[in-house]
Parts: C-alpha cells; sequence; structure tokens
C-alpha cells in the first residue's frame, strides 16, 4: 500500500509541474486574447484596439474579467484532469 500511495504522489507531483509549466491562451469575443500559466500566472493580455476607447470603458472591462475567469477556469479543469490521471479518478486523503 505505501509503495502503491509514494508511487501516487510521485506522479501526481509530476503532472502537477507539467500543467503548471504549460501555456493556456483564450480567445474571449474575439477582441481579447489571454495568456495565462498553469500556475495561474497571466503571461500576456491582448486587446482589439476596437475596444480601446474611454467610451468602451465599461465594456472592455466586463470582458476582461470574463477572458480572465475563463483562462483561469481552463487551467483548473486541466489540473483536474491531471489529478484524475495520475490517481486513476480516486481520491486518496492527504494526496492534495
Amino acid at each position: 500500500f505505501f509503495k502503491r500511495n509514494s508511487y501516487a504522489k510521485k506522479q501526481l507531483a509530476k503532472k502537477q509541474k507539467e500543467v503548471e509549466e504549460k501555456e493556456f491562451t483564450v480567445y474571449s469575443g474575439g477582441a481579447i486574447t489571454i495568456t495565462i500559466m498553469g500556475d495561474k500566472t497571466i503571461k500576456n493580455i491582448e486587446i482589439d484596439s476596437d475596444l480601446i476607447d474611454v467610451s468602451n470603458k465599461d465594456m472592455l472591462q466586463e470582458m476582461l474579467t470574463i477572458a480572465v475567469n475563463e483562462a483561469i477556469s481552463k487551467v483548473e479543469k486541466e489540473m483536474a484532469n491531471a489529478i484524475n490521471g495520475a490517481t486513476g479518478g480516486i481520491n486518496i486523503p492527504g494526496m492534495f
């Protein structure tokens, strides 16, 4: 049991590291592109020049919020898939 638990922990750590080093890109509404790392660090935000206007401030803020949340969600889903893959979908207490 302990050997399997140790192996599962190593596999889990390996999968988590792989996801943390991975880059994810989200395209929101065709006007905002966010690149986020697996550790949830925002690497880049690109904004279509048509949105950069004082009169579009509220819309830009809303679109940025949606895009950042989408990017974070994408990373969290990938991490959950990696954890499930490493543990075979078994929830082992104390492993995460």
